[in-house]
């Protein structure tokens, strides 16, 4: 193993980051016609994938099926599975690689992130948004701001956010010289990466390696398809081996083995609350076990919500509530599933839905006229029929509008809108993660104690928006509902949060609000330590106050 200790010979400037602009896929645009290329070369072939550990591929002979959602008697490709000595594995090559990853001066860190950024803007770009459009179910504008521009966003603000962060420096006071460096935390880094954003999946991982850490990356099993081909990026712009550890394990072998590993330093998380919960309280179990306290960063569910005032403009708020709840099939952590409408509104608020609704097509990722594709899984497809039925036969709740389910060729279920004439009715309160929002509809002067209901309703805080033209509406509910989102969006749909313009995370049960996206996500990936260089150090004890009168 080569061995030696980095320099940096030089102050240095990073690009300047800008958001990566969002290609439109028109009709008989070269952009379109490369993603559908990619899409057709897809699809012909059944890929073979392998875990990556230590820069090695890892082929177990224990094969599971990759299936588009939308079309689930297609094979996309085969995934080898793992057990615990993969995970040791990986651990091991992750602790082994850390010297020198650490030790390698951070502009070239940084360079082999940033050149993974322009390969997903470039060659990669029509790949990269295929294998998310096949494997996760997204069309091609969802797939587009994802796994490309979003990815690419992260990659590259998360460069000039660490050097913001390098550049934070204390005073220092004559005859003396005071800095802190940004140590990379002792141990590795867990990366547990959800089914729903490609860029999620890749962040989460990437944004520890940047900060000097070495990681195992766990994705879920619904999201192999794409993070595979994240991996070989990475690996294609320079990353070392062993930097970041791609294991497809289950959950609690991972856990299992992680958390009870004394060189465990913290864990990178999206994923449901419940999950989140119990590393929490199993990493509390086993303090006595690690070197250090590990950082725990996650973002778990939501219940978030709209809510208009009676100034609300109609239309726009409509628009709102069909983007907030529907794109992406409402797998969004971020989408819209509780909205609070004014009696006064309601029915040009309904009227509005209906018409908008009707205009939704459902069906295959490979045909671009399509707003809606499938949820993720049959597990999550039964969940949300289940809940369907259920309102049907509420007497406090109606299906208003769409209901329909299907999964004979995909996992396709219709966007719904429940009026519930309970507030506390269970899809009011529960996340479902699919697409059905379920609406209550308020007297028009019990606006102030709307909002009280808005903020207890859900344990989650993470996104929420207010619709209103009156501007002290605005204000009453931004200061309300402070608590009950970390993203709050005004006369806008809760959801489509862009790094480095709104930092994304909320708290209460819907995590730890680390802001994903910006500087302070990145300040969890280190240990800062101080140092203090005296010039001339003292020679004497005695202070002058000792001296004699």
């Amino acid at each position: 193993m080569r061995n030696f200790v980095g320099m940096s010979l030089g102050t240095f400037h990073t690009p300047i980051p800008r958001n990566e602009p969002v290609q439109d896929y028109r009709p008989g645009s070269p952009e379109r016609a490369a993603l559908k290329a990619a899409l057709a070369a897809q699809k012909a072939e059944v890929l073979d994938v392998p875990m990556y550990i230590g820069g090695q591929e890892v082929r177990t002979g224990k094969l599971a099926d990759l299936r588009p959602p939308h079309e689930h008697k297609h094979l996309l490709g085969r995934f080898h599975q793992g057990d615990a000595s993969h995970v040791e594995q990986a651990i091991t090559a992750a602790l082994n690689a850390k010297p020198m990853w650490e030790n390698l001066p951070w502009e070239q860190r940084a360079a082999i992130f940033l050149k993974a950024a322009d390969l997903l803007a470039g060659p990669y770009r029509a790949a990269i948004n295929a294998a998310t459009m096949l494997g996760q179910s997204k069309n091609a504008y969802q797939a587009e701001i994802d796994a490309a521009c979003e990815m690419i966003d992260f990659l590259r603000y998360n460069v000039a956010f660490a050097a913001d962060i390098y550049k934070q420096q204390p005073s220092s006071a004559p005859g003396q010289w005071n800095r802190l460096e940004y140590r990379p935390l002792e141990g590795f880094v867990f990366a547990l990466t959800p089914f729903n954003f490609t860029a999620i999946a890749g962040n989460l991982p990437t944004s520890a390696a940047l900060m000097g850490n070495t990681v195992v990356w766990k994705p879920a099993n619904t999201q192999i398809y794409a993070a595979q081909l994240l991996m070989r990026i990475f690996m294609e712009a320079g990353l070392p081996e062993g930097v970041i550890n791609l294991v497809y394990v289950d959950g609690p072998t991972a856990g299992q083995v992680i958390l009870n590993h004394p060189d465990f330093a913290g864990i990178h998380f999206t994923g449901s609350t419940g999950v989140f919960n119990g590393i929490w309280q199993t990493v509390g179990q086993n303090l006595h076990k690690y070197k250090s306290y590990p950082r725990i960063v996650g973002e778990t569910g939501g219940k978030d919500f709209v809510v208009a005032h009676p100034s609300a403009h109609v239309q726009a708020l409509v628009v709102g509530l069909v983007r907030g709840a529907f794109e992406y099939q409402g797998q969004k952590c971020s989408a819209a599933s509780r909205a609070y409408i004014p009696a006064s509104l309601w029915p040009a608020v309904e009227q509005g839905l209906r018409a908008e609704m009707a205009k939704l097509k459902m069906g295959s990722v490979e045909d671009f006229t399509c707003l809606i594709n499938a949820v993720i899984d049959e597990k999550s497809f039964d969940k949300l029929a289940a809940a369907i039925d259920e309102a049907r036969a509420s007497f406090v709740a109606d299906v208003l509008i769409g209901g329909g389910y299907d999964k004979s060729q995909g996992y396709f279920v219709e966007p719904t809108v429940i009026l519930a004439h309970d507030p506390n009715y269970r899809t009011m309160c529960e996340e479902l993660f699919g697409p059905v929002l379920t609406i209550y509809v308020y007297q028009d002067a019990n606006w102030a104690d709307t909002l009280r209901l808005v903020d207890e309703t859900s344990t989650y805080a993470l996104t929420g928006a207010i619709f209103s033209q009156d501007r002290y509406a605005v204000e009453e509910a931004t200061n309300a509902l402070r608590h009950a989102a970390g993203n709050f969006y005004v006369n806008d749909k809760p959801t489509g949060a862009v790094v480095g313009q709104q930092p994304f995370g909320g708290a209460r049960k819907s995590g730890t609000n680390d802001k994903a996206g910006s500087y302070l996500n990145l300040l969890r990936w280190v240990s800062a330590r101080a140092i203090k260089e005296t010039f001339v150090s003292p020679t004497t004890v005695a202070y002058p106050f000792m001296e004699a009168e």
